[in-house]
């Protein structure tokens, strides 16, 4: 998909003008919005797992943010997300059900559960695993997100946080960044914000980004808002680069995730489960996968 292509929304999403003739032309404001959607994507099913961006496609537009997925597990699937590395990025999952358990080569291992936040920053190589628990259905986001220069070949470090500790300004959960003078406890570089947003139908909700905050995405799979003068719904939406203010009108109980951030500077350079900023930082990183990878085959921890 091209970057500047606005894809066909699914089949039960429609543009503001079809809203008159369902009534809920009652939501919206007469008011246009000063910023437009330029893509937007259904994402790509795969099984239980729908790949939203990744960094070949609209990961080079939403860079530091370079690939979301939204995952579905049935209590009776046989998934399973086995041990497996990264370079140079940091992953941030928000389990939405279920509980998960994990491991990581920092050492640490335990079990989320429903509305925790997993945080794992790969800096110059990790290996991690997630596992659904107890036949639960499992369901949530993970995104990554591409470390700075001065971090992407770092030590490697992990946080697991409760849904308790995770702090809130309205209806939005604040996962990464700062917003309404609460400061996620997540230690992500500074200038990236993922907010977690829930809305009951008919609510409004206003998005101011911080300063230089140009590059702006939401993901919603539960739910129908209007927003930029579009109903979106069960998709991915890009927004214009601006700083301009986002409003929001749920047209029904809705739940999706929101995207800004300051543009990262570099071009992504891209190995198979690596991001990084330069060909030499790729290749040390790799070679650092290959090294714990030696080391867990020789625990018999993969095959």
């Amino acid at each position: 998909m091209s970057d500047n292509t606005i894809e066909s929304p699914p089949s039960e999403c429609y543009n503001v003008e079809s809203l008159v003739a369902t009534g809920e032309d009652r939501f919206l404001s007469p008011l246009r919005a000063a910023r437009t959607i330029v893509a937007r994507t259904p994402g790509r099913q795969h099984g239980p797992v729908n790949r939203l961006f990744s960094p070949g496609d609209l990961g080079g537009l939403l860079k530091p943010f370079v690939f979301l997925d939204y995952f579905d597990v049935s209590p009776d699937s046989e998934t399973r997300f086995s041990m497996h590395p990264h370079s140079g990025i940091a992953t941030t999952t928000i389990l939405l059900e279920g509980e998960v358990g994990y491991e990581d080569t920092t050492g640490a291992s335990g079990v989320l559960s429903t509305g925790s936040v997993e945080w794992m920053s790969a800096g110059g190589g990790v290996w991690h695993d997630g596992n659904p628990q107890n036949h639960t259905r499992v369901r949530g986001y993970q995104l990554w997100t591409a470390l700075p220069a001065e971090l992407e070949l770092g030590e490697p470090n992990s946080q697991y946080l409760s849904a308790r500790v995770i702090p809130k300004a309205g209806p939005a959960r604040i996962i990464l960044g700062d917003y309404e003078n609460l400061q996620s406890p997540v230690s992500a570089p500074s200038g990236i914000n993922y907010l977690h947003v829930r809305l009951a139908a008919g609510e409004r909700w206003r998005y101011t980004p911080p300063a230089g905050h140009v590059v702006a995405w939401l993901g919603i799979q539960r739910g129908a808002l209007h927003v930029a003068d579009h109903r979106i719904c069960a998709e991915l939406v890009v927004f214009s680069e601006s700083e301009d203010v986002l409003d929001f009108v749920a047209l029904e109980e809705t739940e999706f995730v929101l995207g800004s951030a300051i543009p990262h500077p570099h071009d992504l350079v891209l190995g198979y489960y690596s991001v990084h900023t330069s060909e030499e930082a790729l290749r040390a990183g790799e070679k650092r996968i290959v090294e714990i990878g030696a080391q867990l085959r020789r625990g018999g921890r993969i095959g």
